[in-house]
C-alpha cells in the first residue's frame, strides 16, 4: 500500500525492525522501506524502529495520550492541529544540509504565526482526473465538471478522503487557495460535492481498489493520485491523467514533525530526516509514486521521468493541500461524512 492509501484506515501497530538505538518513527505503513532512508542505514547499520497509525486523527490522539515517538509523518492539513497542541517542536534547519535545496513552493509558507519551521515537507504527489482513454474522449475531461456529467452517472468515483474531495470541490468552484476559503466558498464547494455524489458508483479507499474499478470497466472517470498513472500504464491499460483541466488539479504534501518528548537521541531524528531528503532516496521515492521535496534532486531526474509519474510541469491552476484553519478542517470533516451518507 501507499502513503496516501494508509491515510484512510487501519490500526496502529509496531514493526519490529532491528534498531541501532532507541528511536521511533511514527508513520504510515509502507514508509519503513529501507530504500527510503538508505543513508541512515549506512551510518547506523540498521533502520530505526517504526510504529504505524491508520489515520492522522488516530496518530494525534495516541500521541496526545502519551505514546512516545521521535518524529511523526503527517500531511500538511494536520499541521496546525499538531502545532497548536504543543506536542511538536521546531526543526533546527541548520542541521538539515538539503534545506536550501527543498522546493520553495513547499517550504515558503508559514504554518504558524512564527518563523519557526515545525513541518518539514518530504513527499508530495498530484491528484487529478484519471480516466479510460479508450472510452472517454479528452474533451469530456477538459473540465472538472465531468463529475457532474450525467453521461457518466454510476461510472465515476472519488477518493474516500476529505482533503482530496474538498480540493476537487474548491477547484471546481473557482478556489485555488483553501487556506483563505470563506464560509460562502466552503458552502459552494460542499454543494458541488453533493451534486457529484449522485453520479458516483463508490468512493475508493486505496489505489489497488481504484485500479480494479478502472480495469473492470465499472468506472471510467476518477479523481485519483498520480501513482495510478504509471501503475496502470505498466499494466497496458489505456489510462489518461488530466492535470490540466480548465479549473486545475491538486497537489498533496506530507512531511515530518519533531516530537517534543521523544524516546531517543535527537541526533538520530536528524539523521533519519536527512536520509530521506538525501538525493540517494529520490529514485526509490519516485518509483513508489512519491515526489521528493528536494527540488534539486527531483530536477536531476529529468522532465520525462517526472511526467511519466504524473509530477511534471503543467500550465494550469494548482490547489496545494497546505495547512488550513482548524475550524475549516473540522467543518469539512463533518460535512463530507454527511455528503457520503446522502445528506
Amino acid at each position: 500500500m501507499t502513503l496516501k492509501a494508509i491515510l484512510l484506515g487501519g490500526a496502529a501497530t509496531l514493526l519490529a525492525l532491528p534498531a541501532t538505538a532507541d528511536m521511533v518513527v511514527f508513520d504510515y505503513a509502507g514508509f519503513e522501506d529501507p530504500a527510503f532512508h538508505g543513508p541512515y542505514i549506512e551510518k547506523h547499520g540498521s533502520s530505526p524502529d517504526f510504529a504505524f497509525f491508520g489515520d492522522e486523527e488516530e496518530a494525534f490522539q495516541k500521541l496526545s495520550s502519551g505514546f512516545k515517538a521521535d518524529v511523526t509523518h503527517i500531511c500538511a492539513g494536520s499541521v496546525t492541529k499538531f502545532v497548536d497542541s504543543g506536542i511538536v517542536e521546531p526543526w533546527d534547519v541548520s542541521q538539515i544540509p538539503e534545506w536550501a535545496n527543498l522546493s520553495t513552493d513547499l517550504t515558503g509558507r508559514a504554518v504558524t504565526a512564527t518563523e519557526d519551521v515545525y513541518f518539514l515537507p518530504v513527499d508530495y504527489g498530484s491528484t487529478a482526473i484519471a480516466y479510460n482513454a479508450d472510452e472517454v474522449p479528452a474533451e469530456d475531461v477538459a473540465s472538472l465538471d465531468v463529475f457532474l456529467n450525467p453521461k457518466y452517472q454510476g461510472r465515476m468515483t472519488l477518493p474516500d478522503n476529505v482533503d482530496d474531495a474538498y480540493a476537487l470541490a474548491y477547484l471546481a468552484t473557482g478556489v485555488t487557495d483553501w487556506s483563505t476559503a470563506t464560509t460562502e466558498q466552503f458552502e459552494a464547494a460542499s454543494d458541488w460535492l453533493r451534486q457529484a455524489h449522485v453520479n458516483l458508483r463508490t468512493y475508493w479507499t486505496d489505489p489497488a481498489e481504484l485500479s480494479q474499478l478502472l480495469a473492470s470497466g465499472e468506472v471510467l472517470v476518477s479523481w485519483a493520485w498520480n501513482e495510478t498513472l504509471p501503475t496502470m500504464a505498466d499494466e497496458g491499460f489505456p489510462i489518461g491523467f488530466q492535470r490540466e483541466a480548465t479549473e486545475g488539479s491538486s497537489l498533496w504534501l506530507c512531511g515530518y514533525v519533531n516530537m517534543v518528548e521523544g524516546t531517543g537521541d535527537e541526533a538520530l531524528a536528524y539523521d533519519y530526516i536527512n536520509a530521506i531528503l538525501d538525493p540517494a532516496s529520490t529514485v526509490p521515492l519516485l518509483e513508489a509514486g512519491y515526489g521528493q521535496s528536494n527540488a534539486a534532486a527531483m530536477v536531476s531526474q529529468g522532465e520525462d521521468a517526472l511526467t511519466a509519474s504524473g509530477l511534471g510541469t503543467i500550465s494550469a491552476p494548482v490547489l496545494a493541500q497546505l495547512p488550513m484553519p482548524a475550524e475549516l478542517r473540522e467543518m469539512q470533516n463533518a460535512t463530507f461524512e454527511r455528503i457520503k451518507a446522502g445528506f
